[in-house]
């Protein structure tokens, strides 16, 4: 039975090491999606990053321009930080806080 619970701890870090490598690798790499025929662009990281927005000229005017970029992309980080913030409160409800 000891030696069940010692290999079952063993597969388990070796998975965590896993994971870890991974979330290292994700936030290295980005995707880009876009809308409006590509007149909105958003590139965000494998971390749920925002990394950049680029709103086409046409849309406004050249000063608003680079302003609402950066205001949109402040925006949509601190709500993805709001909810990792509620996830975790959610997952520490359900796990009693371990």
């Amino acid at each position: 039975m000891m030696g069940n619970m010692g290999g079952m701890m063993k597969k388990v870090q070796e998975m965590q090491t896993k994971m870890q490598e991974m979330q290292k690798e994700l936030e290295t790499k980005t995707v880009e999606a876009e809308a409006g025929a590509g007149m909105v662009k958003v590139t965000m990281n494998g971390k749920q990053i925002v990394q950049s927005i680029d709103i086409d000229p046409s849309l406004l005017s050249p000063d608003e321009k680079e302003v609402l970029e950066d205001l949109i992309k402040a925006a949509l980080n601190q709500a993805k930080e709001k909810v990792e913030e509620m996830s975790a409160e959610e997952m520490k409800k359900i796990t009693g806080g371990i």
